[in-house]
């Protein structure tokens, strides 16, 4: 499928919520950040009968970016000077998108956000092996969801602790390889 990029973030957005045919209302309402990781998980689970072979507590998830809610966070600032918008101040916390991802799939399980400077594969695999290891799920979402004006990038794994024909190794190295491929 070739996609011809629109101009904006959010013209890109609400042009792949219309492809996917996702109805979910209250996309519309939340901010760039949320709506990336909305999409990219609506997008890594389609297909995967994902909420049939997990309870609501068996799955995970471990976000991180670079901008934490800067893009949200300066819309916001604007609007102090004229009557602070509630609507704005709901997602000036990075983890948000958790909720909102969480809201949508019924998700109960432990969660954490994390910033970095650049994507860290090393991380990721230590914090989430960690919650495997002392059985706080059976799943996990994890990844990158990044957003700064025009500037925007996600890239999630689904992480499951039985084998699947087509899995990949859960490793640092494989991870940091498939950043630096689809970062290029």
């Amino acid at each position: 499928m070739v996609y011809e990029q629109p101009g904006s973030s959010d013209e890109f957005l609400n042009a792949a919520y219309a492809h996917f045919e996702i109805s979910y209302p209250k996309f519309h309402k939340m901010d760039q950040l949320c709506k990336l990781g909305f999409l990219a998980t609506e997008i890594l689970l389609k297909g995967t009968g994902h909420s049939e072979k997990y309870g609501e507590t068996e799955t995970g998830l471990v976000l991180s970016n670079a901008n934490s809610s800067l893009d949200v966070d300066l819309k916001y600032a604007k609007t102090i000077q004229t009557g602070a918008s509630p609507a704005l101040f709901v997602y000036t916390l990075p983890n948000i998108v958790i909720g909102e991802i969480s809201i949508r799939w019924h998700f109960k399980g432990e969660n954490a956000f994390f910033v970095f400077k650049q994507f860290d594969g090393n991380f990721i695999v230590k914090y989430v092996n960690g919650l495997f290891e002392n059985k706080l799920i059976k799943n996990c979402i994890c990844g990158w969801v990044d957003i700064l004006k025009e500037d925007y990038r996600a890239l999630l794994f689904l992480v499951e602790t039985t084998d699947s024909e087509n899995a990949m190794t859960f490793t640092a190295g494989n991870l940091n390889q498939l950043n630096q491929q689809e970062h290029g």
